[in-house]
């Protein structure tokens, strides 16, 4: 299976397909941080919202990319649950490269502030949070960009209105006082905690919650996987 991971990582990178989720994230973080300098942990959770559907777009891009009938015998060959799974493993290789660029690039541009004095802990601190924030993000939006794959939903335009429902969907249901906020991925709830107080029982709800709504939509994608064949 490891074999057929390296394959569609691979056929993502050298067919190009990597530069257009790569340069939109940079494109996204550069008018982010062009605003000015903000704390580590602030920065970092606005970071992780607007990069979701960024991410989201990259799995499913890498997921695109492979045809239909080599699929098919990869599923011959490993098995059906295997070369489902090394899609998704694939998926989140490339979201981890992704999510380090993005924890790279304010420092970069300027675009953190730097300790205020010797005894500043808020930098390690941010570093800590942020990275919890993008760790976050990354199995629902890979969750989500499976379900609008092709092979999910067949069609190139149920793929598309998959991404926005499910992208719009993660800021609106994610406000705060929102009425279904279990149908969103909590993106916006850990923006919300990084720029806060970072309990960690409030950390450690996020992530459950996080990973059962990632859970729930990779059943979703699972059975549309069955459904199509």
């Amino acid at each position: 299976m490891s074999a057929l991971v390296r394959m569609r990582l691979a056929g993502f990178l050298r067919t190009g397909r990597a530069l257009a989720p790569l340069l939109a994230g940079l494109i996204t973080l550069g008018t982010l941080y062009g605003g000015g300098r903000a704390q580590p942990a602030e920065a970092y959770g606005v970071s992780a919202v607007v990069l979701f559907p960024v991410l989201a777009w990259q799995t499913k891009i890498l997921l695109d990319v492979e045809p239909d009938v080599q699929r098919r015998l990869a599923q011959v060959t490993v098995g059906v649950a295997r070369e489902r799974l090394a899609g998704l493993l694939a998926a989140a290789v490339a979201a981890q490269v992704t999510v380090a660029v993005a924890l790279l690039f304010p420092w970069l541009v300027g675009g953190v502030s730097g300790p205020v004095d010797p005894g500043d802990r808020s930098i390690p601190v941010g570093l800590a949070l942020g990275l919890w924030a993008h760790v976050l993000v990354v199995p629902a939006a890979v969750a989500l960009g499976a379900l609008a794959s092709r092979a999910s939903v067949g069609g190139a335009g149920y793929g598309v209105a998959v991404l926005a429902l499910g992208g719009v969907g993660a800021v609106v249901f994610g406000l705060t006082g929102s009425v279904a906020p279990w149908l969103a991925p909590p993106i916006m709830a850990a923006a919300r905690t990084t720029a806060g107080d970072a309990a960690a029982l409030t950390l450690l709800g996020l992530s459950g919650w996080a990973l059962a709504w990632s859970a729930a939509v990779v059943g979703g994608y699972l059975w549309r996987r069955r459904a199509q064949g």
